[in-house]
């Protein structure tokens, strides 16, 4: 008989049986398709020996008008500001408070308890001493929670037993920690009206901390789910903290003129609504009321007069000084949001949040700042902030930036966003209806195309709706840990043309069935490749593995894809060859296994004695690079693996690369002897500096009889 060319479809088809799928791919682990072949995936290697606390969820990366490269790194506790591999905590300060005389009681352990009245913090928070007189307590501490009037911490040593700290210790605390892992409530009343068994122990659970963050010029604007909408000024530098975006007015002078001159911290724009405040222990200037609204008109760079109407028909006046520092706040900011956005003409989005002197969140209400103007949310003639409600769903889970327009999905449709000036700014158009999102981080820019993962299916938006032909479909969803849904979070590889969505698993590894108990880290994911064809007249396939990452960041300022891993850092991918998450390089195991293929018809049992392969190791660092290629034999489509699955000898065989020079040169031939009617062929690799691609290996058959 003629060499058979194992010439396979390209992608990785699981919709069906092995057999059904004939001359196809069925099994993958970190590779890829180019050109219709399979190769292994370039590796990672980690940008520093620096790490950060917490599990990263977000990454955003900006350049500041110094060049100084960035990226925005939010935790589940804390939120950091990575700059030439080091990890600065910026994370805001919610409170600082003064403690009573000698608050921390030591009981000769390394356990201290600290006497907090009304501290507000949880366990985990993490809170900062300054002014002790004992060293040891001016640092940053986690806090246990005790009561609500006090809590403890842990020192490195222990103390001996006594009060400490003085009479001057200052608390700064941090915003509170969040979830790693969605955690299950159980109960009377833990699920929603009309949500499984309501009323007769309904499982809900606790949402994991989730960021968004943008840059606005330079500078950042970031806010987790749930909570308030911060700022972070590059200004500053990484030593400073991110601070509320409501409290940028920061300190203030007032010159006594009529009208008043007021010198601020940050230049805002006319109409700008603010309240003052006096610090401690002080008073404001006389003509000026605390909890009052005034305006800022006339504005001339830090400086501007007030009025009490926006348009500058009401100055006001002041005739004393006061004492102390004044303090400005900025009116009608947000105080609680779902996700934060800054559209590509410079509006501050917040998509699920409070209404006008309300400040319960309403999931499906967005507002929207003034144009090019991030501090001033105040309706009026001065203004283009604004707001609407959607109509469709019952909250807004995400929003991404497309070609002139902000597609905005709910947990039910997908909406469009288009400027078109004021008076109504902003206007919505419904896309579709009866459509899913699977989490807030699950849909991703494209080609100029928007992709996303449904809680069924998966989804692409390039001016239409459309359901994607996906390859995986059954297997993937029937994989997915929904339980972990808030963790699932795609990518873009655009040096690949491919798109990446992870996922929690429930089964075992390598898709061996084994049910186990559901996983709360994330350990698979599933790709899409949109450009490469799929060998059956259209475009686009997709292949799976398993791999541990928590966030992923493709920007066109770094020269690789960033993401963040579960040892608490940030790895560049496709560098180099292999696993450099940690200081010991560690091998790439990559493997691809074809659906069966039929030996002939076949109806005759086939005897295959040697195998031509067609590999290139270009890329390759180890100097002996090889590959296992097996084939394994079976006896009919309905029947398991031979077994053996080799006659008298082997089914496997090592293509090794010889040469380099002149020209790549590997192993021409193997000698194996495996002898089925149906044929499964595999190839793997475990070493370490190898990189490969698979080109149309050929076997030589033999024909064997029908039995």
């Amino acid at each position: 008989m003629p060499l058979k060319k194992l010439q396979l479809r390209p992608g990785v088809n699981k919709e069906n049986t092995r057999y059904a799928n004939e001359n196809g791919w069925f099994d993958s682990d970190k590779i890829r398709f180019r050109q219709g072949t399979p190769e292994k995936i370039g590796g990672w290697q980690r940008i520093s020996s620096s790490t950060f606390l917490g599990l990263c969820r977000s990454l955003w990366n900006w350049v500041t008008l110094g060049f100084a490269n960035l990226i925005g790194v939010g935790t589940n506790l804390k939120f950091y500001i990575e700059q030439g591999g080091a990890y600065y905590d910026i994370t805001p300060i919610r409170a600082t408070t003064t403690l009573g005389a000698n608050p921390f009681s030591a009981n000769g352990t390394t356990t201290v308890t600290v006497t907090a009245a009304s501290h507000g913090a949880i366990t985990g928070d993490y809170v900062t001493f300054s002014g002790s007189t004992t060293a040891v307590f001016n640092a940053e501490y986690v806090i246990t929670y005790i009561n609500a009037n006090s809590y403890s911490i842990t020192l490195a040593s222990p103390l001996t037993a006594g009060t400490y700290g003085g009479s001057a210790v200052v608390a700064a605390y941090q915003i509170s920690v969040g979830a790693e892992v969605q955690l299950p409530i159980s109960g009377w009343g833990a699920g929603g009206w009309g949500l499984g068994t309501w009323g007769n122990g309904a499982t809900t659970t606790t949402s994991i901390r989730l960021w968004s963050q943008n840059n606005y010029g330079e500078d950042l604007i970031f806010a987790p789910r749930g909570g308030s909408i911060y700022y972070w000024d590059a200004n500053g530098g990484t030593s400073t903290r991110g601070v509320l975006l409501s409290s940028l007015g920061g300190s203030v002078t007032f010159t006594n003129a009529s009208p008043t001159v007021v010198t601020l911290s940050t230049v805002f724009t006319v109409g700008t609504p603010v309240q003052f405040a006096a610090g401690t222990g002080g008073s404001l200037p006389t003509g000026i009321t605390a909890n009052t609204t005034y305006y800022l008109e006339n504005i001339v760079g830090v400086t501007a007069n007030l009025s009490l109407t926006q348009g500058g028909s009401t100055y006001v006046n002041t005739t004393s000084t006061g004492s102390g520092v004044y303090i400005s706040n900025i009116v009608d900011v947000p105080t609680v949001q779902n996700s934060i956005f800054v559209s590509s003409n410079r509006f501050v989005f917040a998509f699920g949040c409070n209404d006008y002197g309300s400040s319960a969140l309403n999931p499906m209400f967005i507002r929207w700042s003034n144009f090019e103007d991030p501090y001033n949310w105040t309706l009026g003639q001065d203004s283009q902030a604004n707001y609407m409600v959607l109509s469709h769903g019952s909250e807004i889970i995400t929003a991404v930036q497309s070609r002139q327009e902000i597609i905005v999905f709910t947990d039910s449709a997908i909406f469009s966003l288009q400027y078109v000036g004021p008076p109504a700014v902003w206007r919505q158009d419904i896309l579709g209806d009866n459509i899913s999102i699977v989490s807030q981080n699950a849909a991703i820019l494209a080609s100029g195309r928007i992709f996303w993962m449904g809680i069924d299916k998966f989804y692409m938006y390039d001016g239409r709706v459309n359901t994607l032909n996906c390859d995986l479909r059954k297997y993937i969803f029937q994989d997915i840990n929904f339980g972990q849904n808030e963790q699932i979070f795609c990518g873009t590889n655009e040096g690949f043309n491919e798109v990446w969505w992870f996922y929690c698993s429930i089964t075992g590894p390598n898709g061996t069935g084994t049910v186990l108990n559901p996983n709360t880290t994330i350990d698979r994911y599933v790709v899409y490749n949109y450009l490469e064809l799929d060998g059956k007249g259209g475009q686009g396939v997709w292949y799976y593995g398993t791999l541990a990452r928590t966030a992923w960041l493709d920007s066109g300022l770094r020269d690789n894809p960033v993401a963040a891993t579960y040892s608490n850092n940030l790895v560049n991918h496709e560098s180099g060859v292999d696993n450099g998450e940690t200081a010991t390089m560690l091998p790439i195991e990559a493997y691809i296994s074809s659906a069966e293929f039929d030996i002939e018809d076949g109806d005759r049992f086939g005897f295959i004695y040697r195998m031509l392969p067609d590999v290139t190791f270009e890329g390759s660092t180890a100097a002996s690079p090889s590959a296992v290629m097996t084939l394994i034999p079976m006896q009919n489509s309905g029947s398991g693996y031979n077994s053996p699955t080799s006659v008298a000898g082997s089914d496997n065989a090592t293509v090794t690369r010889t040469a380099t020079i002149p020209i790549e040169q590997f192993t021409g031939q193997v000698y194996i002897r495996v002898r089925g009617r149906q044929m499964i062929m595999k190839i793997a690799s475990t070493g370490l500096g190898v990189q490969w691609q698979l080109g149309y290996p050929r076997i030589d058959i033999r024909q064997d009889g029908r039995r």
